[in-house]
């Protein structure tokens, strides 16, 4: 499995983005995918993760303020990030479960300024 994240960039606090994940090669395999994130000096974090089934589960710094969801169709995750503080800056990081396998993506900066 491939993953190709999109969506990262620059807000001010208080703004919102969305990423995208768009998973190509054993793609019927995937059981779940998600999003973690890793700011520098910390460990890399849960933020959110949706199942084939549209189960969900939230890191709890962003429930409430984030949302995953999928469109099956274009086999896509997106993750919408609304009123951003500068504590979510960091690199985020499409994931895929696949056959209990874990495959990760390039990453993709999010940087929220105050």
């Amino acid at each position: 499995v491939q993953l190709q994240a999109s969506g990262g960039g620059w807000v001010q606090a208080g703004g919102s983005l969305r990423l995208s994940c768009v998973p190509s090669g054993d793609i019927f395999n995937i059981d779940a995918m998600g999003w973690y994130r890793q700011a520098p000096g910390k460990q890399r974090e849960l933020v959110a993760t949706i199942t084939t089934v549209g189960s969900t589960n939230y890191g709890d710094s962003v429930k409430g303020r984030f949302t995953i969801s999928r469109d099956n169709a274009k086999n896509t995750v997106f993750l919408q990030m609304n009123s951003l503080k500068p504590e979510d800056t960091a690199v985020y990081y499409c994931d895929a479960v696949a056959r209990r396998v874990f495959y990760w993506g390039p990453g993709t900066l999010v940087t929220v300024s105050s």
